[in-house]
C-alpha cells in the first residue's frame, strides 16, 4: 500500500509539472502573439501552431481567448510586481527609491519588450478593461507613493504625482512601443542590443529624476 502511495504521488506530481511547463510554452507563445495583435485580432489557432500544443488543451487550461490573455496580463507583470514587493522603498529617500524603482522597471522590461506593446493594445483595444483587475495597477501605486512621498517631504517640486506618473512610465515605455518606427533611423542602431537598453535606462533615469527634483 505504501509503494501505490508513493508511487502515485510521484504520478501526480509528474503530471502536475508536465501541465505547469505547457502552460509556461503556451504562454510565452500567447504573449508575442497577443503583442504583435492585441486581444482583438489575436488567434489562438496561431498560437496552438507555434507551440504544438492543440487548441482544444489551450481551452482546456485557460477556458478562452480572453482568459488566456488575462493570464498573459498577470504573467508580463509578475517579475516587476515581485521585485517592487522585495525593494524596501519605504525606508529610502524619495529619490533613492525611484531611481530604484525605475531600475527595476527598466530591467524588467527590457527583458520582456513585449510587455509595453501588450499594454498599448490594452489601451487602444480595449480602453484598460482587462488592465483595471491586474497585477500592474499595483505597480502604478507604488510610483504615485514615492512621488507623494517626494513632494511632501520638498525632495520633488510642486507636481500632480498622478500625471507625472504617467508622464515617467511614458518616458520609460515608448521606447519600445514605438521601435517599429526607431528601427527604421538612417543610424542602423541595435536598439533592443544589451548596450542600447542599458543607455535607455540610464538616460531615462536621469531625465525623470532631473525632471522631478527640486532644484
Amino acid at each position: 500500500m505504501a509503494r501505490q502511495a508513493k508511487a502515485k504521488k510521484l504520478l501526480n506530481t509528474r503530471q502536475i509539472r508536465d501541465a505547469e511547463a505547457t502552460q509556461a510554452v503556451i504562454l510565452a507563445a500567447a504573449q508575442e502573439e497577443f503583442a504583435k495583435h492585441g486581444l482583438i485580432a489575436a488567434r489562438t489557432q496561431a498560437i496552438a501552431a507555434k507551440t504544438g500544443v492543440a487548441k482544444s488543451m489551450i481551452y482546456y487550461y485557460f477556458h478562452d481567448k480572453q482568459g488566456l490573455y488575462e493570464a498573459v496580463l498577470e504573467r508580463s507583470h509578475s517579475d516587476l510586481l515581485q521585485t517592487s514587493h522585495q525593494l524596501d522603498l519605504n525606508n529610502l529617500s524619495p529619490e533613492a527609491a525611484l531611481e530604484i524603482f525605475l531600475a527595476a522597471l527598466l530591467d524588467c522590461v527590457s527583458q520582456n519588450p513585449n510587455l509595453p506593446l501588450i499594454m498599448f493594445h490594452e489601451a487602444v483595444q480595449n480602453q484598460g478593461q482587462h488592465y483595471k483587475h491586474s497585477t500592474s495597477v499595483s505597480i502604478d501605486k507604488v510610483l504615485v507613493k514615492i512621488l507623494e512621498k517626494g513632494v511632501a517631504t520638498g525632495a520633488f517640486r510642486q507636481l500632480d504625482p498622478l500625471q507625472s506618473a504617467i508622464n515617467i512610465m511614458g518616458t520609460c515605455l515608448f521606447y519600445f512601443i514605438g521601435m517599429g518606427n526607431t528601427q527604421h533611423y538612417p543610424q542602423d542602431k541595435p536598439f533592443l542590443s544589451p548596450a542600447m537598453l542599458e543607455q535607455h535606462s540610464q538616460e531615462a533615469i536621469a531625465l525623470i529624476l532631473a525632471g522631478v527634483k527640486n532644484t
